[in-house]
């Protein structure tokens, strides 16, 4: 009898442990799902147990698996989908424009010189003013005096005579000084060109104020020499108080990860420490950024994977071949139609940029290039294809990134593909740049290679999206309308459309925001879907952006951002 009994009491027990293994922490019912998955694209409700997704399915199959403790959260019919994922920003960029002065929303000259004034009457002398997101090509108001749209800092000058002050374009590829910082530069008449660079001068050869790519330095050196005079503590905390800002901005727009575009060791490090330490709240992939010498005999270490339970990793290295276009910095293959004889700046050499891909290959992480002209993306595929083609590994394993792909020659689109180059764009980007592009490129170059994504992605290339924060504003939810629609939302350009037959399907602009993030980050076995055994990073909607209006789609709330399971951010 008691032999009878034994197998018995295994057998029961073997059930009950099982049984307990599928019993979900939380579930999510009566939602509007889509899993990004193609194997199984919609459902109603998801199960969830230690962070990750159990099962994914209908109402009654959820609901069978709730245990005694289970959360149940009724999601009342709305939208469900995988967490953003930015895919190109700089996060304590992000964290410090949430902080400083803030000019993306500026609609003129006089409010920026006005805010400044206003700052400087608070601060102490010899106080730095900082701020950012002007740009002169998207204001209301013309200029009486300027330089090829940019104003003389005469105003700025005046406003803050005591204050030395920076204000870094939008783009981050320009600045403007005032007179006390130029003076604390020491800019003259006399003061050179960088290589890569450029002071904007009046018609007597007087700086105006406005630093373009590599001139930047002159000014952002002095601007670190005063922050150096400042405490190592008042320094960390402005650190962590802008990391703190840019979380919680992140998880109230639904993003679950984010890919920063170029980080140096200490903040490396910074990142890492707060995973170990449970304090990123959001999935962090980042790229290491520093010359070939800095980076030579310092990776020891790298790559860095998953740390603090797959909040932390660092995988890539980052670089740059040219600037911007709104600033004239994009590498193109031929002149600008508005500034003609110019093709804008070789930023960093051809020389160091294999120099850093030859350290990407053999320390297997990734390449990330800023490449926003036609030249600048030609250079890096030639780039690319010559360091495999010696290495003897094709790029697609490699997933080696183009940051930003602006404007492509046609003859270049298919080698995207060709070579497994991911173009990492932003959609909102092309939209904000409309104003300018025919005017900078010319008719036919914007018609045929500017923000090329329905061409790439018939190509077979993967595109990716993101906002560049703090270039833009972090919401993936303007970034996504401006894939679908090619129009601005700022209601003073409304109506304003970027060549509409590039645009992205509803799908495809979902999948450039999750799927295909993962994927250029060696992340798509863990997350970018809502598949069983993934990570449970979710967004719920107030619309369904796969069939809502085009108007419906700039008046979507975030409703709940889960990480891992955890609600990190619910609507009030």
């Amino acid at each position: 009898m008691k032999k009878s009994i034994f197998p018995f009491l295994l057998l029961t027990l073997f059930f009950a442990c099982k049984n307990d293994q599928l019993v979900p922490d939380t579930i999510l019912l009566n939602g509007n799902v889509y899993t990004v998955d193609e194997a199984n694209p919609t459902a109603q409700a998801i199960a969830i147990k230690d962070g990750l997704i159990l099962q994914v399915g209908t109402n009654e199959a959820i609901e069978q698996l709730k245990g005694e403790k289970t959360e149940v959260i009724d999601l009342n019919g709305q939208f469900v989908m995988p967490g953003f994922i930015e895919g190109h920003g700089h996060f304590s960029g992000m964290g410090y424009s949430l902080i400083d002065l803030n000019f993306l929303k500026s609609k003129n000259w006089d409010e920026i010189v006005q805010a400044v004034g206003e700052a400087a009457k608070k601060a102490k002398p010899g106080e730095w003013i900082v701020g950012r997101g002007w740009h002169q090509e998207k204001w209301d108001e013309k200029l009486e005096q300027h330089v090829q749209g940019y104003p003389y800092h005469d105003h700025l000058s005046e406003v803050s005579p005591n204050n030395p002050v920076v204000l870094r374009h939008a783009s981050g590829h320009a600045l403007m000084a005032n007179k006390a910082a130029m003076d604390a530069a020491g800019i003259s008449k006399e003061t050179p060109d960088p290589s890569g660079g450029h002071i904007v001068r009046g018609p007597s050869g007087e700086a105006i104020g406005v630093f373009e790519e590599r001139a930047m330095s002159a000014i952002a050196k002095v601007h670190q020499e005063y922050l150096a005079t400042l405490s190592p503590s008042a320094q960390l905390e402005r650190w962590q108080k802008g990391i703190e800002l840019a979380q919680q901005e992140c998880l109230k727009h639904g993003i679950t990860s984010f890919q920063d575009a170029g980080s140096h060791f200490d903040e490396i490090e910074r990142y890492k420490k707060m995973a170990e330490e449970g304090k990123l709240l959001l999935r962090l992939w980042a790229m290491v950024r520093h010359s070939s010498d800095e980076l030579t005999g310092h990776l020891s270490g790298y790559p860095i994977i998953n740390v603090g339970n797959r909040h932390f990793t660092c995988r890539a290295i980052k670089t740059e071949l040219d600037g911007a276009l709104g600033s004239y910095g994009a590498w193109m293959l031929a002149p600008y139609n508005d500034k003609p004889g110019f093709v804008g700046q070789n930023t960093t050499t051809i020389e160091e940029v294999k120099a850093i891909a030859k350290l990407a290959f053999n320390k297997k992480m990734q390449l990330c290039v800023h490449t926003i002209g036609d030249r600048a993306n030609r250079e890096l595929l030639n780039i690319m294809e010559e360091i495999t083609k010696s290495g003897g590994k094709p790029l697609n394993d490699l997933r080696w990134r183009s940051e930003h792909a602006q404007h492509i020659d046609p003859a270049d689109i298919p080698r995207f593909a060709q070579l497994g180059v991911i173009a990492a764009m932003q959609g909102v980007h092309c939209t904000s740049d409309a104003p300018f592009v025919v005017k900078r490129l010319g008719e036919e170059r914007a018609r045929t290679g500017a923000y090329p994504w329905q061409s790439l992605l018939k190509a077979g290339a993967i595109v990716i999206n993101g906002t560049d924060v703090p270039v833009e504003d972090v919401s993936p939810i303007e970034s996504f309308y401006a894939s679908v629609t090619r129009k601005r939302h700022q209601s003073s350009q409304t109506g304003l459309e970027l060549y509409p037959e590039q645009k992205m399907t509803r799908a495809q602009a979902i999948k450039s925001y999750t799927a295909a993030c993962a994927y250029a980050a060696f992340e798509e076995e863990w997350k970018g879907t809502l598949t069983p055994g993934k990570v449970a990073d979710i967004v719920v909607l107030s619309n369904d952006l796969l069939k809502c209006t085009d108007e419906e789609i700039l008046g979507t709330n975030v409703v709940i951002t889960m990480v891992g399971g955890k609600v990190m951010y619910k609507l009030e």
